[in-house]
């Protein structure tokens, strides 16, 4: 996260000495747009999860927007969230806040741990355990073997942009760090904040065994994903929301793609299954 917090920093520095154009903040907002929507629709919800079908044109625009989102190769990102669901907040869980302790302090030293440091841990999600689907798959693997490549794409896209429009060295720059790095940063604490936050702070209307929680705030920049216990009590399910007024951008999209048939057999709970689930929190 170094090159992208240094441009973050530079970001703040352009904006302060007004040294930045209109393009540069319109590619902010579509390539966050685009690192967001492949994270969450395409890693989470399709890889993941299997919440809906779709076809291998698709597929593959999901895997490389969701591989410019510099969170990790397609493996680790799914194997860490299986796993993650199958030890939701108890030893196992790769990122759980609340296993250091309930004093003030542990609580603090564990939202830091969820949030970041984690990815630093030498424990590794064994692939034959928790994705041997995604593992006999060809063409998945070839996304996850050139990561890195799609990554650099992710800065690529805006810095071409940038020159093509401005013509100059500088604009090139601006847009790379705008579109590029401060965008990588900014999505990424954003995401990182449904791993910290969102295990500790919001409202659990289903009772889960853990201590997933819905928060509005991190669900509104990370389109949906910050309804936490949502989705730890319908982990299946392709929306988020289980009103139409909870924000779950994703799940809006989702929709949307259904009726354009570009995906198929979005995986929901109906409303007598939610209405169960919610009855046995009352009863608990």
């Amino acid at each position: 996260m170094t090159l992208p917090l240094i441009g973050t920093l530079a970001a703040v520095w352009f904006l302060w000495t007004g040294n930045y154009t209109t393009t540069d903040l319109v590619l902010f907002v579509v390539m966050y747009f685009v690192h967001m929507g492949g994270i969450t629709i395409g890693f989470h919800r399709y890889l993941s999860h299997k919440a809906f079908k779709t076809s291998r044109v698709f597929e593959g625009i999901m895997m490389i927007t969701g591989s410019m989102g510099a969170q990790g190769p397609l493996m680790f990102w799914v194997t860490t969230h299986r796993r993650h669901h199958r030890f939701s907040d108890r030893e196992g869980d790769p990122h759980s806040p609340n296993l250091h302790g309930w004093s003030l302090r542990a609580r603090l030293r564990g939202l830091w741990y969820a949030h970041m440091p984690w990815m630093l841990s030498d424990e590794t999600s064994k692939w034959t355990v928790f994705a041997p689907d995604v593992l006999r798959d060809r063409r998945l693997m070839w996304y996850h073997r050139t990561y890195p490549a799609w990554v650099l794409t992710g800065l690529l896209i805006p810095t071409v942009i940038g020159f093509a429009v401005g013509q100059t060295p500088m604009s090139a720059l601006t847009a790379l760090v705008f579109g590029g790095f401060a965008r990588i940063f900014v999505a990424n604490q954003a995401a990182w904040c449904v791993g910290s936050v969102c295990h500790a702070i919001g409202s659990r209307p289903f009772n889960n065994d853990d201590r997933s929680a819905n928060n509005w705030p991190v669900a509104a920049f990370t389109f949906g994903e910050g309804l936490q216990n949502n989705h730890h009590a319908f982990p299946g399910s392709y929306r988020h929301g289980v009103t139409w007024w909870e924000p779950d951008l994703s799940g809006w999209l989702l929709f949307g793609l259904g009726k354009a048939g570009v995906v198929w057999e979005l995986r929901e709970p109906d409303q007598a299954t939610i209405a169960r689930k919610r009855a046995m929190k009352k009863a608990a």
